[in-house]
């Protein structure tokens, strides 16, 4: 019995304790249970249903036949950050130097991950909504800091308040972690209230990490870039990529924008632990910043119809949902069934093959809600909406 005891307490230590504190992805748990069915309608998947546009998939093609393989600067291509710094100045009207302030990156993953270990002292705090992406606080933890929750609600239109995020700030603060367009809400932060949060960050001497992966999947309503705010482009980074609004999630491009200091930080690990982001996926970029801009419209044009057609769609069949003002998710309520958010998401796959995510995933407060992703096809969205609409008639109290 002795040696069984301690053959346990040994294994106990082979993983990081950090690592133990992280719960399995509750998206992935239903794209491995849809794996093995057929007949499913996925509205899990978070990524558009079009192809990269073909123009941006030649220019990869053509690297690779000119024998463009080697690692880039550790930075990126010089010419993908002058882009960059193009588009976030034409855009946003801020400005980055594309030589120290900007830094390509392996997707907004890593650059959300290189934040975090570069911001981060064991037990510094960040503070973030909930709900929020499901790598929010897992980042922030792996970095050896601890997440701090600030609750949302469907009343309050997902948006974070600043005078809640200023409660919860203690002395081991260091940072502020926002998404908006949100995941998994589609929520929208409107200018005034990114206003009021930036005099919290700055009363308090904090940096704000805002990833705006989303940022120009917005309808009817304008996207604020969070670094452009007066006095905020020297305490935020900024974070942003090609997967969403370009079609290019597989790519793997992102970036991160910031003060010279931090993206110093973020290379250094960079280089360590990636050396440089895919010489093509860079390349396939370049393409995009240059030609892409009529490609992104259409495609924010066909999702803002879907939008319409699900979220009237849902609440027709008595899922209560907040019409979403950015990104390519709703998140209606499920409280008229009674079920919790993996019952109800269980429940509909194997019942009707509707694949939804739980709301649960993204936080305490996303509980009651699940989260249904339009980037698929308008003829797919009605079928599934009739789906649920058999399943909600089944199960409602």
């Amino acid at each position: 019995m002795s040696s069984g005891k301690a053959v346990d307490t040994k294994r106990s230590k082979l993983i990081a304790a950090r690592v133990n504190r992280l719960s399995p992805s509750g998206i992935r748990k239903f794209f491995d249970l849809l794996e093995s069915m057929e007949g499913v309608i996925s509205l899990g998947v978070g990524e558009p249903d079009y192809a990269t546009p073909w123009p941006i998939s030649e220019a990869a093609v053509k690297s690779l036949e000119k024998g463009q393989t080697m690692y880039t600067s550790n930075s990126g291509i010089p010419e993908l950050r002058e882009l960059t710094a193009r588009y976030l100045r034409d855009n946003y009207k801020v400005d980055y130097d594309p030589d120290g302030e900007i830094l390509m990156t392996v997707g907004v993953s890593e650059a959300l991950d290189l934040a975090m270990r570069a911001l981060l002292d064991p037990g510094d705090e960040v503070i973030m909504p909930d709900p929020c992406y499901v790598a929010y606080d897992s980042c922030v933890i792996l970095a050896g800091g601890e997440p701090v929750k600030v609750p949302t609600s469907q009343a309050s239109g997902f948006e974070v308040d600043a005078a809640d995020i200023e409660a919860r700030i203690t002395p081991r603060t260091r940072a502020i972690l926002i998404g908006y367009p949100a995941n998994p809400t589609g929520a929208v932060m409107s200018r005034e209230k990114l206003l009021a949060l930036a005099k919290v960050a700055k009363k308090h001497d904090l940096t704000v990490v805002s990833d705006e992966i989303y940022a120009r999947l917005v309808y009817g309503a304008g996207h604020t870039c969070f670094a452009s705010l007066p006095g905020m482009k020297g305490r935020t980074i900024l974070l942003g990529g090609f997967s969403k609004a370009y079609a290019m999630t597989g790519w793997r491009i992102g970036y991160a924008a910031a003060p010279r200091e931090i993206i110093t930080a973020m290379t250094k690990i960079h280089q360590y632990t990636i050396m440089s982001a895919p010489t093509m996926a860079q390349m396939a970029a370049i393409q995009a910043l240059k030609t892409g801009e009529a490609s992104v419209r259409e495609m924010v044009e066909d999702y803002n119809r879907r939008r319409k057609v699900i979220v009237r769609g849902l609440c027709d069949i008595g899922l209560s949902c907040y019409e979403p003002r950015g990104a390519f998710y709703a998140f209606p309520s499920i409280a008229a069934t009674g079920m919790k958010s993996e019952e109800f998401s269980e429940k509909l796959l194997m019942e009707e093959k509707v694949a939804v995510v739980p709301g649960s995933a993204f936080g305490a407060c996303g509980e009651g809600y699940v989260r249904c992703c339009y980037a698929t096809s308008l003829a797919e969205i009605e079928e599934a909406l009739q789906r649920m609409k058999r399943f909600v008639a089944r199960h409602k109290k």
